[in-house]
């Protein structure tokens, strides 16, 4: 579409900028997690509407909105953290693996090992950085080598370097930003398939937020990473796909990242990148 403007601009480029990487077409890519008619009701109230979309596996996929669209609602049903919340009602599937996830016989406990969550603020444990890291591969019962496992995922997360050699204090005494940092090595520890991040950097500084940012972007590279983000350009910036929601829980456009940014399908979603509303 055209009109665009500075700001929309600017999001192109950052776009364009980061859309040269090595790894193969989306087109080539399997489907890591996929929604058909999805419905998602708190009481009375719809917060997801019949939404039906497919999500590439080892990319970055950003699911942005206005406030209330129901992205983090959308997010929870990945791995059934709404089912935490006694009034949410979800109908149609949610498919992980080949199977749809709430079926009567899936394990919601062994669902959230292979689909891991990180928050929108840092909540680690009141343990050390290293139980912290630990403690999904205990809760397993987890049978290799468990410092080993935590060296990895610390380095994963980028943050081995930092605390390697305070690894019996406590994880409440890092930055915020080394705080969210362990609990992505806490979530990917267990090895997931699957990492859901709501607003990940949205309590954190800028340069806090960056590292974040080049991590998440290292992640994809091992697993499936859907972020839900209320900063446009950051899903500029780090996502190959973009799902847009709108008031009602509706899936409004998803498309690849650059089409969204640059020429998306409908007007409303325009209207929205361009600052129009929302």
């Amino acid at each position: 579409m055209s009109n665009t403007t500075s700001d929309d601009s600017l999001i192109t480029t950052e776009v364009q900028a980061d859309s040269n990487d090595d790894r193969a077409p989306l087109g080539e890519t399997g489907t890591a997690v996929a929604a058909r008619n999805l419905d998602v009701y708190y009481g009375d109230e719809q917060a997801i509407d019949d939404v039906t979309m497919e999500i590439p596996e080892k990319r970055v996929t950003a699911l942005i909105g206005p406030s209330g669209c129901g992205k983090s609602t959308f997010l929870r049903c990945i791995n059934r953290m709404n089912d935490m919340i006694e009034i949410c009602r979800v109908e149609g599937d949610v498919e992980f693996g080949g199977k749809n996830v709430y079926e009567d016989d899936v394990d919601p406990v062994a669902l959230r090992r292979k689909i891991g969550m990180v928050f929108q603020k840092p909540n680690p444990f009141p343990k050390s950085i290293r139980d912290n890291v630990a403690y999904g591969l205990k809760i397993q019962g987890y049978e290799g080598d468990v410092d080993e496992r935590v060296e990895e995922s610390l380095k994963a997360a980028a943050l081995w370097d930092e605390v390697k050699d305070q690894l019996d204090s406590s994880g409440l005494e890092l930055s915020g930003g080394q705080q969210q940092r362990l609990c992505i090595a806490r979530a990917i520890a267990p090895d997931p398939e699957v990492v859901l991040m709501d607003e990940p950097t949205s309590a954190l500084d800028p340069v806090a937020a960056s590292k974040i940012e080049d991590l998440i972007d290292d992640l994809a590279e091992e697993y499936t990473v859907i972020i839900v983000t209320h900063n446009m350009q950051q899903a500029a910036r780090i996502s190959d796909r973009t799902a847009v929601f709108l008031t009602g829980g509706e899936l409004v456009e998803y498309d690849d990242t650059a089409k969204i940014f640059e020429d998306p399908e409908e007007q409303r979603v325009e209207d929205y990148i361009t600052g129009k509303f929302g």
